[in-house]
């Protein structure tokens, strides 16, 4: 099968749903108070800022190197970020359910401190079996977005053969989508992960030589430095507590 030219994914900007975790982690609190349902959390100020420099880092590329697609999370803050990003460029929106973040079941709207306090037989669960494996009642492994996200970069190198195509969608997808393009272990998955926090609008990117995609970009935010746009690196909203 043909493979994509180039592949890159975007993490969605700052949103209020970060802020508030991030407030709730450092604070010492169990559940995390955000109103809106995960899906309708929208960006922050700050987050509508670093959409629009990716937007104009996306300019910057030569137009024969720019992306002839992007493929989108439904979620709010990341349709908010293409959009911004996206505006102007003529480059196509598509929205994928696929790219939903992964869902995390009774996890969701707590804390690291929250599920050990109130969760204690999944904290337990989830240290025996590791990140990849564990599924939490109600939610998905890390192993189960796997599945959505193979579906859709092979529909993807089926519909653009040697194309470029970018991705906007949280943080586990620019991990998983690492994974896949890199081809690598479970543990060296789990290494980089450990390691790095992926930032709002970072930028990764893999670029195909010799019939396989080399990485090229990962976690970059230089894009935002040059802009003036903040570079936070909170947590997403529902990122996995450790």
């Amino acid at each position: 099968m043909e493979q994509l030219q180039w592949l890159a994914v975007v993490r969605h900007g700052q949103s209020t749903g970060n802020v508030i975790a991030e407030a709730a982690e450092t604070g010492g609190l169990e559940a995390i108070d955000i109103p809106e349902r995960d899906a309708d959390v929208p960006l922050s100020d700050t987050g509508r800022e670093q959409a629009q420099a990716v937007g104009k880092w996306l300019t910057g590329l030569p137009p024969d190197e720019r992306p002839e697609i992007a493929v989108v999370s439904p979620y709010l803050r990341t349709r908010q970020t293409a959009g911004l990003a996206l505006e102007g460029s003529g480059i196509p929106m598509v929205v994928d359910e696929r790219l939903r973040d992964r869902e995390l079941g009774v996890l969701d709207l707590l804390t690291g401190r929250g599920v050990q306090a109130r969760l204690p037989d999944e904290f337990a669960r989830r240290a025996r079996l590791g990140k990849f494996y564990y599924r939490p009642p109600g939610g998905e492994s890390w192993a189960d977005v796997l599945l959505r996200l193979r579906a859709l970069l092979r529909e993807l190198r089926e519909d653009h053969p040697d194309g470029r195509v970018v991705l906007f969608a949280h943080e586990a997808t620019v991990l998983l989508v690492r994974y896949l393009a890199e081809q690598l272990s479970e543990a060296e998955l789990m290494e980089i992960a450990h390691a790095t926090t992926i930032a709002n609008c970072s930028i990764s990117a893999w670029r195909r030589h010799d019939g396989t995609l080399r990485a090229e970009l990962f976690n970059e935010v230089v894009h935002l430095h040059r802009e003036g746009a903040p570079a936070t690196k909170q947590e997403d909203v529902d990122a996995e507590p450790v």
